[in-house]
């Protein structure tokens, strides 16, 4: 109930004319039933964007740490995190695949809708990044549908490291700056039944996750690097380029 009232009459409301989100694809979202939600993650504004835009309540894991801190500030924080569908997660000693997993398939069992981000934090750089094969395992067990989800200029809305909005962007080629909109587009959803009792197997895992990828690098125009987010982070982190680190693609080897 805290949810609907906050979603509806707050967050919704505010989101809605401050920001204007575009939002397509809604008749992909099943109007009652479990779906697995999967999407890029380009900023922490994503985790706003998504529940406001989808009627239905989206449950998102979140850190603990998000709803523990104290005071005044950690009480309205906490309340702010659970208006948008976001619940505890705890990610200490190595657990957080496993409680994100456990968690999902609770929600997914109650019949709801249950968000996840396969690359497992933001993009560092704006493109997509190889997806962790947790979401497949969900998917496999759980057997419910999976919608791809695509967060669309949003790093350009709250670049990373920022805390407030930065409406307007300058762009190359353009003398005056461009008004960000950010963008949600919903995919058909992804039917992998055929996998079935498979979810042990790390190469179906493989191949189902690259696969939803592969749907959410088509929503959202990205460019894929087959690297781990976190690890291109530590990357840029040591003042190396991710660039440099990638394996060359069998198109480029041939070229040379």
């Amino acid at each position: 109930m805290l949810y609907l009232f906050l979603r509806r009459f707050f967050v919704a409301p505010i989101v809605k004319l401050l920001f204007h989100p575009k939002v397509t694809g809604l008749e992909n979202i099943p109007s009652e039933g479990p779906a697995l939600l999967v999407s890029n993650h380009l900023a922490f504004c994503d985790s706003i964007f998504l529940p406001v835009a989808v009627p239905r309540q989206i449950v998102f894991p979140a850190k603990s740490e998000y709803f523990t801190a104290p005071g005044l500030k950690g009480k309205l924080v906490a309340t702010f995190f659970r208006s948008v569908g976001q619940i505890p997660i705890d990610r200490s000693g190595g657990r957080a695949s496993l409680a994100a997993l456990n968690t999902g398939l609770e929600i997914l069992d109650k019949g709801e809708l249950f968000g996840i981000y396969p690359e497992g934090t933001r993009s560092p750089d704006g493109r997509l990044y190889k997806g962790k094969t947790g979401v497949a395992r969900m998917a496999i067990v759980a057997g419910v549908p999976v919608i791809p989800v695509a967060m669309i200029d949003t790093e350009k809305l709250q670049p990373p490291g920022t805390l407030w909005p930065q409406w307007l962007i300058r762009e190359p080629g353009r003398r005056l700056p461009r008004l960000v909109r950010p963008g949600v587009a919903i995919g058909k959803p992804l039917d992998f039944s055929r996998y079935e009792g498979m979810e042990k197997d790390r190469f179906v895992l493989r191949s189902v996750t690259d696969e939803i990828m592969y749907a959410m690098m088509e929503l959202s125009g990205q460019e894929y690097v087959d690297m781990y987010a976190e690890k291109a982070k530590d990357l840029i982190k040591a003042g190396e380029k991710v660039d440099d680190h990638l394996k060359p693609r069998l198109d480029d080897t041939k070229a040379s």
